[in-house]
């Protein structure tokens, strides 16, 4: 079985998430955890949330079954781009530039370690 989280319109570029997300990738679920605890972006608060939240979620689907938090593995994790707001911005000579506040949509999988 697996549990599943998502995080969605997080006011945060993808590009910023993806970049702590990779360091939790096939990790366990303790591991992970420590090292999103411990680290100084803002990506890594979400992050943390959004596994804390599929560890439950994986825990409440296997209510039961006992299941080992040692064994459970962050199988999958991604980031994707979500909505996009617009905004204009004064530009030189009279012109506006357009600034493009981005958001993200985190999805985080944890599973039982496969033997």
């Amino acid at each position: 079985m697996e549990g599943k989280a998502r995080a969605k319109f997080i006011r945060s570029s993808p590009r910023k998430l993806r970049q702590v997300i990779d360091l939790v990738r096939n990790k366990h679920v303790e591991e992970a955890i420590d090292t999103l605890h411990f680290m100084p972006k803002k990506a890594a608060r979400i992050i943390e949330k959004a596994l804390r939240s599929a560890v439950a979620n994986l825990m409440h689907v296997e209510g039961s079954r006992k299941v080992e938090v040692e064994n459970i593995v962050v199988t999958k994790a991604f980031v994707d781009g979500g909505p996009m707001a617009k905004r204009f911005r004064p530009g030189p000579m009279g012109r506006a530039s357009r600034i493009r506040k981005r958001f993200s949509h985190v999805t985080v999988i944890v599973g039982e370690e496969k033997e």
